[in-house]
């Protein structure tokens, strides 16, 4: 029972930190200023964006990703207000510095196809190259 207490407790240990920060944080000089105004490229970019984020699913649920719906698409600076979104953009600060925040994108996305809370909502952090185009730079869940 204590082996199976510490296999759980070194998995969870190391998904958490997984999660913790981006492996990266991008190079502010090589982003470009972000507004509202770039909202339908934002949301065309998901196209390709999500499925190289998530993949198709997990072994026990293959297709749980194919299928997403856009809770938030927005700049972090348009989250400040809203307690539930607000918070994303001060863990954006942290993580990468209050400049690379504000060039980025809060995207809350919802997966109809996965059961239970944990599987069926994803946040993703999204910044636009000047060379490349849009990226995703961290993703939270």
């Amino acid at each position: 029972m204590y082996v199976l207490i510490l296999i759980i407790s070194l998995f969870t240990l190391v998904s958490f930190e997984a999660y913790a920060q981006p492996k990266n944080c991008p190079v502010l000089s090589d982003l470009e200023k972000i507004s509202l105004k770039d909202k339908k490229e934002v949301i065309e970019a998901l196209n390709t964006l999500i499925p190289k984020t998530y993949g198709t699913g997990l072994d026990d649920l293959p297709d749980i990703y194919t299928k997403w719906n856009v809770v938030t698409a927005k700049p972090f600076p348009k989250t400040v207000g809203n307690k539930e979104e607000e918070g994303y953009f001060g863990m954006a600060k942290t993580f990468c510095g209050k400049e690379i925040a504000e060039k980025s994108w809060l995207i809350r996305l919802e997966f109809p196809k996965a059961p239970g809370a944990d599987l069926a909502q994803g946040q993703i952090f999204l910044a636009k190259s000047k060379e490349k185009g849009w990226f995703v730079w961290f993703r939270y869940h």
